[in-house]
């Protein structure tokens, strides 16, 4: 560890019970439930002896396939406690998916929620437990009077964010303390996020939104979070008036499902300083709903790789960028280069290249992905940009053809490589169509072997046991012969071309 990490706090639990012990941390709002910074400390601490007893030591994995529930962030920071690492498995993977994460992070624990009893109990994994035993331990762990020492360090691993990959496997983005300390630093520069602050959460916690968009920022300038188990535009909306709600996050998908809810213009939402979009642009139409209401609209821009605060865009150039994601948060650093390397002039479209203090290192157990992914140590993110005059950075398209479907990352070789996988399908590409509901969703184009035949449907229950929901295409048209070009290549902007007429 070098010396600025030794210096930094990594204890910010520890910090708040001393400072403000008495400051609502987390609001379990459908299960009608406070916890204090004293309550938060106190449950970090005494779920300790109860780990201990399931053999987890420092370094160890610990998966958690669930849906959102407040003893997640209660058991990741007890594991950032003890130097052990958690692992939020999608709950939207495939059981094939969901063994892939436990074998690669090498998880030594396995906690499954009741929704998900079923697909646990087909898994082969020596140590399941079920989640309500962790709710009990929490329960029963903010009396307790134990305290353990930080054994977190600075630069080693605390979490495991798995992302899909472009070979269609599933990559663990390594987090550290020192991500989430220099990403809440950008956030904090970015939105000057007080104690005084409060904000209502519902992205998933398998996602680094649900996790460090707001979630670990607030949480280290001992703001308050109210906490959803799911999307729900009615709640959210009631929590903002009843709760004074001071920041909201989303995706354009779930802003414009609020503003769709008959209690919008109903609401009181004078506590709103502002709305922050992630995940893609926000259309200018949605934009003016929220801003005649008085709820102002800044756009932003990261990944799970790096941040993933990194972009942000004020609200005071909402109107006037749209489409951009606005200028580089204080500690990140850029390049826009093409190609062989070289940077780009402003105007001018190349991959976006990251570096900084809140940047991942490196894939677990992943030397080739790493490898890949970096150049003389810049993250290379895939997507590409051009910088306005103004230095305004735009996202132009996505290098590695991802696609965002209601604020999800897809990757098309990965949705290929299932339907490739049905002994009926000889060729298979899926490219992205515009979608008024989701942002983006993808259509397969699919030939046949010969002489066989088999529907959508079909096809649908085929990915339904390998893919996640979400990842299915919405639409499928089958074809003779995908085109190609005189290398053997599918030309997927052509299939691109044919999906828009």
């Amino acid at each position: 560890m070098n010396k600025l990490g030794k210096e930094i706090e990594l204890d910010w639990l520890a910090k708040w019970n001393l400072y403000s012990p008495d400051n609502i941390a987390l609001v379990d709002y459908e299960n009608d439930r406070t916890f204090t910074y004293r309550d938060f400390y106190k449950i970090s601490n005494g779920l300790i002896p109860f780990l201990t007893t399931q053999n987890i030591q420092q370094g160890d994995r610990v998966a958690i396939l669930d849906t959102n529930k407040v003893e997640t962030i209660f058991l990741f920071f007890a594991l950032q406690r003890m130097g052990a690492i958690l692992v939020p498995i999608n709950f939207r993977f495939s059981k094939e998916e969901t063994e892939f994460v436990l074998k690669d992070s090498g998880a030594s624990i396995f906690f499954y929620g009741d929704d998900f009893t079923e697909l646990a109990e087909k898994i082969s994994f020596d140590k399941k437990l079920n989640t309500n035993e962790l709710i009990k331990e929490c329960l029963s762990a903010k009396t307790s009077s134990v305290e353990f020492p930080f054994k977190g360090e600075y630069d080693q691993p605390c979490k495991i964010l798995y992302t899909s990959g472009t070979t269609g496997f599933p990559k663990g983005v390594v987090v550290t303390p020192k991500i989430l300390f220099w990403n809440s630093i950008n956030t904090n520069l970015s939105l000057n996020i007080s104690s005084r602050d409060c904000m209502v959460s519902f992205l998933p916690l398998f996602h680094t939104g649900g996790w460090n968009v707001l979630l670990t920022p607030f949480i280290h300038h001992g703001a308050k979070t109210i906490f959803l188990s799911k999307f729900d535009s009615t709640a959210i909306l009631k929590v903002c008036e009843q709760q004074k709600v001071t920041v909201l996050f989303g995706v354009p998908t779930t802003l414009a499902m609020m503003a769709k809810d008959e209690l919008f213009e109903k609401v009181e939402l004078g506590s709103v300083r502002f709305a922050i979009v992630g995940g893609e642009a926000m259309p200018l139409k949605l934009i003016e709903t929220w801003h005649k209401r008085s709820v102002a609209i800044r756009q932003g821009f990261g990944l799970t790789e790096c941040g993933p605060n990194c972009f942000s865009l004020s609200e005071k150039d909402a109107e006037t960028k749209i489409g951009s994601v606005g200028r580089p948060n204080f500690y990140v650093q850029t390049r826009i280069v093409d190609e062989n390397n070289n940077d780009v002039s402003k105007g001018e479209i190349g991959e976006l290249l990251l570096k900084g203090p809140m940047c991942m290192t490196h894939y677990w157990e992943n030397e080739d992905a790493t490898r890949e992914s970096f150049t003389d140590g810049w993250l290379k993110t895939g997507d590409l940009v051009k910088k306005d005059e103004d230095d305004y950075f735009y996202i132009v398209g996505r290098k590695k053809e991802m696609y965002i479907s209601g604020g999800e990352n897809i990757y098309p070789a990965e949705v290929e490589k299932a339907l490739n996988s049905h002994p009926f399908v000889d060729e298979v590409a899926v490219v992205a169509m515009p979608d008024e509901k989701w942002g983006e969703v993808g259509k397969a184009f699919i030939a046949l072997k010969q002489d066989k035949s088999i529907s959508p449907e079909e096809l649908i229950a085929f990915c339904d046991e390998k893919l996640a929901k979400f990842k299915i295409p919405k639409e499928f048209e089958f074809l003779k012969e995908l085109p190609k070009g005189s290398t053997g290549k599918i030309l997927k902007r052509q299939l691109a071309t044919t999906k828009e007429n």
